[in-house]
């Protein structure tokens, strides 16, 4: 889950070496927190979230797989 998060954010932003990723997990749930360089949060983030909606959606669907649920939180 983590690495999947890792790779989409990398191939979006600038400056991939300044992607990280926090994992915090649960017994049924997955918190992933992305960082990312100031400059490239707009990148992330999309117009109208469209960007960061689409990022959560692979994700829960990724989950699923793994009978998770998870969150994805984009820290500053």
């Amino acid at each position: 889950m983590k690495e999947l998060l890792e790779t989409l954010a990398k191939a979006l932003v600038d400056n991939p070496d300044e992607v990280s990723v926090n994992e915090v997990e649960g017994e049924k749930s997955v918190i992933l927190e992305l960082k990312v360089a100031k400059d490239d949060m707009g990148k992330v983030i999309g117009k109208q979230g469209r960007i960061a909606k689409a990022i959560r959606t692979v994700m829960k669907a990724a989950a699923v797989k793994e009978d998770k649920r998870v969150s994805v939180e984009i820290l500053q």
